[in-house]
């Protein structure tokens, strides 16, 4: 962002407290970029003409409070992009899958020979592309809430709702707060703006009314009222838009099991029939996907237990959702840093599918407390110890989960980190 403001001729001042961007503080000082790194100072602040916060960085720091209290504004690094974007956008948010389904998404338009940018909360930044000399016909961005919440002036050419449940409880007041952030994102669409929104969501029919945009909605539930655009079953998914109806087989698509990978490719395919992509490139885009690393990911297989690498479920959704891909019993390797996490949301699916939990982390003596009367609950130091009790408590048939509800921060810089380092200690455990 800093960059991108500096080459459109803005005098930048970028700031980070963390002392260890030494490296990036010195890109920016070559382009003539001032840097204050290990510091931050009330004073530079107070005299910007605007402040440019990371979304990470919630509006209650108290620079930016004492800086906005004062009467400096704010802007959001979605509203820069939008004003200087003029390639039509899908923006894809949502609790859970938001990256699989941008990346999804990304991969159908490319089937259809469209260029696409891939960016935003995904990893690459969307300013990246304004940037770039690279022409793209579509923007694909993936959307986080704390992006929305800055936003005053984004509005996608279409937006996709996946679903909404219980996160980032330590950034939010409310659960109601998180879910007015993620509907923020149809706010300033148009009439000739579409929105794809799953209708299970709590309030959609009450909500969807008030939006000016057109809504194409998709649900895998089966008792519902309301006639979708995408209906999921158990080896279909039935497409309607615009009075055309596709049939879409799911079947063979091992690679993204589970009731949830079927929203999201319904929300995919819905998605790219709104922008102008067509349904057999879009066919074809899903056929040659293969499901992201870290996201109920196979590892391998020893004595015939299974391990799956889940370490993307970082709240409580996201490992209902990944237990619900299994039909076998499940030892859960669950435990990081809570964000607010209810565990108990868990304790109805871990009494059916899983017979023991090895709890690691900041967290692991909530988690024995919760489910200490559900199943057996195990305490281990270190990821290494989790995968050889895991391994020691399941039965052949079954499978090893690491699904941590968690994030990572406790013991590890991501949830990549983590993923990894949990197929490290598997590949290392030897069969019996």
């Amino acid at each position: 962002m800093a960059k991108f403001l500096h080459s459109i001729g803005k005098s930048v001042i970028a700031t980070d407290m963390d002392a260890s961007k030494t490296d990036a503080a010195k890109i920016l000082d070559v382009l003539g970029i001032e840097t204050q790194v290990g510091f931050h100072d009330q004073k530079t602040f107070n005299n910007a003409a605007v402040l440019v916060p990371s979304p990470g960085i919630p509006l209650t720091n108290t620079f930016i409070k004492t800086a906005i209290d004062s009467g400096v504004p704010i802007t959001s690094e979605l509203d820069i992009f939008f004003e200087h974007n003029e390639q039509p956008v899908i923006a894809i948010t949502g609790t859970n899958g938001k990256t699989t389904t941008t990346t999804l998404i990304g991969d159908m338009l490319t089937a259809c020979n469209m260029t696409t940018f891939v960016g935003g909360n995904i990893g690459t930044p969307l300013v990246d592309h304004l940037m770039s000399k690279e022409k793209a016909d579509v923007i694909v961005a993936e959307i986080s809430s704390f992006q929305l919440d800055i936003s005053r002036h984004f509005a996608p050419d279409v937006g996709v709702l996946l679903n909404i449940s219980e996160d980032h409880m330590d950034r939010y007041d409310a659960f109601a707060d998180y879910e007015k952030s993620k509907w923020s994102l149809f706010k300033r669409q148009s009439q000739s703006n579409t929105a794809v929104i799953n209708s299970s969501i709590k309030g959609f029919e009450t909500i969807c009314a008030k939006l000016p945009s057109k809504i194409l909605s998709f649900c895998s539930e089966k008792s519902t009222d309301i006639t979708h655009n995408a209906t999921i079953g158990s080896n279909t998914i039935n497409i309607n838009v615009n009075d055309t109806c596709h049939k879409i087989k799911t079947n063979p698509l091992v690679q993204l099991a589970g009731r949830h990978n079927h929203e999201n490719i319904a929300a995919a395919i819905l998605s790219c029939l709104a922008i102008g992509a067509n349904i057999n490139g879009i066919k074809k885009g899903l056929d040659q996907f293969k499901n992201l690393p870290h996201r109920v990911q196979w590892v391998k297989n020893i004595n015939g237990i299974s391990f799956y690498n889940d370490s993307k479920g970082t709240n409580t959704d996201a490992v209902i959702r990944a237990i619900e891909c299994f039909e076998n019993k499940i030892v859960l390797i669950l435990g990081g840093r809570e964000k607010g996490t209810n565990f108990s949301q868990l304790s109805s699916i871990i009494k059916q599918n899983v017979t023991s939990i090895i709890a690691i982390g900041e967290s692991k003596s909530n988690i024995r407390n919760t489910f200490k009367d559900t199943c057996p609950v195990i305490e281990a130091q270190t990821m290494k110890e989790a995968v050889s009790l895991a391994f020691s408590n399941a039965e052949e048939n079954e499978s090893v989960l690491l699904s941590p509800a968690c994030a990572s921060f406790d013991m590890y810089d991501s949830y990549v980190h983590r993923g990894n380092d949990f197929i490290n200690h598997v590949n290392e455990l030897k069969g019996i």
